[in-house]
This record gives C-alpha cells, sequence and structure tokens, in this order.
C-alpha cells in the first residue's frame, strides 16, 4: 500500500486531496495540525509522532525531522534500501505534500517583529520539498494545493508519471528557492 506523508500550513483543497488518496487505498501520514483537520473530516491518518515513535517537540518547530521520514523520503527502489527501512520498522513514502510556513505574508505585516517573522521561517517544510524532490524518481511532490487535482488524476490513470514527478520536483526547488530569497533579503535588511 503506497503512503503519503501530509504536511501542510494552508489547507486549502488538503480535505479533497487526502480523501481522494484514503478512496485509491493510500496511507495517510501527518503533522499534528494537519492530521486533526483530516480526523475531523473522517478521514483515516496516522499522527508523524505516532508513525516514528517521537513527539512533536520545541512548541511545533520539530514535527517532521526524523529518520523514519526522510529514510522513508529518500530510499532508492533497491532492495538493500526497502530491507534497511523495513528493519528498522519504517517503509517507503510515496508521496509528499507539504507547504510552507507564510513567512513573505508575515513580513508585510505592518508592525511585524522579528521574532515573529524567525518563527515563520519553515524549516521541516523545507527539508521534506527536498528529499522529495531529490528522490522524484520514485517520490511524488505537492507542495502546491493547486497540482492537488492533477496529481489525483494521474493516480487514477495508473499513477504519477516520470515526467510529472520531474515535473513538481522542479516546482519544489523553485518554491524552496524563492522562499530562501525571501529570508536572505528580510535577514540582511534587519542586520546590516
Amino acid at each position: 500500500m503506497p503512503t503519503a506523508i501530509l504536511s501542510v500550513h494552508n489547507k486549502n483543497g488538503l480535505v479533497e486531496f487526502a480523501k481522494g488518496l484514503a478512496d485509491l487505498g493510500w496511507t495517510l501520514l501527518a503533522s499534528g495540525g494537519t492530521a486533526k483537520l483530516l480526523r475531523e473530516h473522517n478521514i483515516s491518518v496516522t499522527e508523524v509522532a505516532d508513525y516514528t515513535k517521537s513527539p512533536e517537540i520545541l512548541g511545533g518547530r520539530v514535527k517532521t525531522l526524523h529518520p523514519a521520514v526522510h529514510g522513508g523520503l529518500l530510499a532508492r527502489p533497491t532492495h538493500e534500501d526497502r530491507q534497511q527501512l523495513l528493519t528498522l520498522g519504517w517503509d517507503y513514502i510515496d508521496l509528499v505534500a507539504v507547504n510552507l510556513y507564510p513567512f513573505e505574508e508575515t513580513i508585510a505585516k505592518p508592525n511585524v517583529t522579528y521574532a515573529d517573522a524567525i518563527e515563520n521561517i519553515d524549516i521541516g517544510g523545507v527539508t521534506l520539498i527536498r528529499a522529495a524532490a531529490k528522490n522524484h524518481e520514485r517520490v511524488a511532490l505537492v507542495c502546491d494545493p493547486a497540482d492537488y487535482k492533477d496529481v489525483l488524476e494521474e493516480l487514477l490513470g495508473g499513477g504519477i508519471s516520470a515526467k510529472a514527478r520531474a515535473k513538481l520536483a522542479i516546482k519544489g526547488f523553485a518554491s524552496t528557492a524563492h522562499y530562501d530569497t525571501a529570508i536572505h533579503d528580510y535577514l540582511k535588511k534587519q542586520t546590516l
């Protein structure tokens, strides 16, 4: 059974996407707030903390940064990699739906504090995007809710094509590059 991890700040369209995955037989993992929303809509989900056996810590700063998650994403489609995961009690993660804390929206607010800006720098989300995008030959990345419909259509058609996974990976790297540039520009203005 394929597995997806869902960890999104922008939850637009997420319930329908998760329901579509569940209807196709996918196992769903999700971070705390995302899992809560899915449960409210009677969608079966396992919290990342339960999967990793490691709680969210530091007020939510660390949720998905765990070898069970990133090993599942970065594992190659080889017998050796899969066996190593299974020996540890984990498995492949085949799809990531993730979007980032709203850093640019936060810094655009009047009177935003430096502390608020720093708290809206996403670490785990960027790491999920980069891991999934790096391993796009096996893993599908969905970092834009506008892509949910197309991804579900691909899955209904038999699977997400290599071309679609590559396009989604490129979109992911573009999103993290833009995000890092916005952070860089803000911090540079604040400190120089």
